[in-house]
């Protein structure tokens, strides 16, 4: 569930990342655009009274206004069609803002030039409404002036203003006075009769206004909410999957399976898990089904020994003979007692394993026990132990040390059984895995039956009689014992001419 959490985290910072650099680029873009659109309209009113009115143009005075010849600047076909129509257009070049206006003679365009605030523009208004305050009269076309323009004009009569003495120089030298700091702009323009006028500006432009905030977020919110459906509905979607599968499983259907269990993500990892234990749970059916045909088989013959020896007890004519039936008897219960701690401990490896206790042990001196003890039983024949260089130095290892043993006893007596004179155990030992080769020089084991003597119950040759030995759950058991120490048993062929098996695993457990 915290990697679920983690995930999902990990996908919402991802997405806050792309929405955040999506909204810089938009607010970018928009902002472009809100930008040229602002001054275009600022702009606008007093370049088209201008243009409509040469004799008030021919008058005024202004260092930012100009008249420029179409052939002498470089305006594409876009742009001179929306001059003949009429319209101001906006160029930026830098920190200057250039705005023309197309005037009735064809080859002429009025242009003003200003800083990026907008100084120059701001003086133009002042100048132009001054200029039509004085020929007209405040008192009857002040209104009509300020329409004309979208700015706010008024009568100033707070005297406290005046009072400031760079406001009163400004006033003086240039009959006008404007305040870039205030918001919105605001300016001061003196008559020649002496009256001065406030002039309100329209609001500056703002980069980041309410409605642009506003969109932004609930763009980022919607963003949000889509992916998060979208990650819900993809879980919905996989876990329903799951269900569907376990369903199939109930109703005995055991070979169904998670589709695409290979993805790294959190239901991805769980339908991998569920895959596993239905291949296990399969594989224990199978295996049931397998044990119950093979015990009931395996248990016929001593049983079947048992019942005439105790039948033959009965037609004893001395004791001797009455022994030798009673010592049969008693080797045919031990075998099935054998037999049945042979399938107890299979089962209980193969049901899930049994608890091992893993300590760290030198797998050489388990080596050399084995060889002792099956050198004991079969002194005739040559076992003998080799050591790769450098296994000295590796040769503890974290294991269970009962059933290492039991592994290599297993592999051993098995070569003592079909070699013709020699058996040999090879430890190669290193940093990283433990490996135990059992080698001999009997007939060995044809390639094509090489993975069917892992299979339990398995004996190459079908003899159930004891002089063969066994109960062919043997190298299943081996098998079994490697699986639960993280490792693996195979089988070869050894250079000696016989068969080779070797049990691979590795010095350190995970998670110890």
């Amino acid at each position: 569930m915290n990697k679920l959490l983690v995930r999902i985290s990990s996908g919402l910072v991802a997405a806050l990342v792309a929405l955040s650099l999506f909204s810089f680029v938009v607010l970018k873009l928009s902002n472009q655009v809100r930008y040229e659109h602002h001054w275009t309209d600022f702009i606008s009113p007093p370049l088209s009274y201008l243009s409509q009115n040469q004799t008030l143009l021919a008058t005024t005075e202004l260092d930012s206004l100009s008249l420029v010849a179409r052939n002498q600047t470089a305006i594409d076909s876009v742009v001179l069609a929306r001059l003949d129509a009429g319209q101001v257009v906006l160029d930026e070049i830098g920190t200057r803002l250039f705005a023309r206006v197309a005037l009735q003679e064809p080859d002429l365009l009025l242009q003003v030039e200003s800083r990026s605030d907008g100084e120059e523009i701001y003086r133009m208004y002042l100048t132009l409404i001054g200029a039509l305050i004085n020929e007209h009269g405040y008192r009857e076309g002040l209104d009509e002036i300020a329409d004309t323009f979208s700015v706010d004009i008024a009568l100033l009569r707070d005297e406290t203003v005046l009072e400031d003495q760079a406001v009163l120089n400004s006033l003086v030298q240039h009959d006008q006075y404007l305040n870039l700091a205030a918001d919105p702009v605001t300016g001061l323009i003196r008559l020649s009769s002496g009256e001065v006028f406030r002039v309100s500006f329209p609001d500056t432009y703002a980069p980041f206004s309410t409605l642009v905030v506003i969109l932004l977020l609930l763009f980022v919110i919607a963003a949000l909410v889509f992916y998060i459906y979208f990650v819900l509905q993809t879980l919905d979607r996989q876990l329903r999957n799951v269900e569907t599968v376990a369903s199939r499983i109930a109703r005995g259907e055991l070979d169904a399976r998670v589709k695409r269990a290979d993805s790294q993500d959190a239901v991805g990892r769980l339908g991998s898990a569920f895959n596993s234990m239905a291949d296990h749970i399969q594989r224990l059916m199978y295996i049931q089904k397998e044990m119950i045909h093979a015990v009931s088989h395996e248990l016929r013959t001593p049983v079947a020994r048992i019942r005439f020896g105790v039948q033959m007890i009965e037609d004893c004519p001395d004791r001797e003979s009455l022994q030798k039936q009673i010592k049969g008897i008693d080797g045919d219960i031990q075998e099935l007692d054998e037999l049945i701690d042979e399938i107890l401990t299979y089962a209980r490896l193969e049901q899930g394993g049994p608890i091992l206790a893993f300590h760290e042990a030198d797998v050489s001196e388990i080596v050399e026990q084995v060889i002792s003890e099956q050198s004991s039983v079969k002194p005739e024949l040559t076992i003998q132990s080799e050591y790769r260089k450098g296994s000295k130095v590796w040769k503890e290892s974290e294991i269970e040390a009962r059933y290492i043993h039991r592994s290599i006893q297993n592999l051993v007596g098995n070569a003592t059984r079909y070699c013709k004179s020699t058996v040999k155990v090879v430890c190669s030992f290193d940093q990283e895995t433990c490996r135990v080769d059992v080698e001999d020089d009997g007939p060995g084991i044809p390639e094509d039956e090489w993975e069917s003597v892992f299979t339990p119950f398995a004996r190459l040759d079908d003899s159930r009689t004891r002089s063969s030995g066994g109960y062919g759950l043997g190298l299943s058991i081996v098998r079994r014992i490697l699986y639960w120490h993280g490792g693996q048993a195979f089988l070869g062929r050894s250079e000696m001419g016989g068969a080779k098996f070797s049990l691979v695993w590795p010095r350190k457990q995970q998670g110890l």
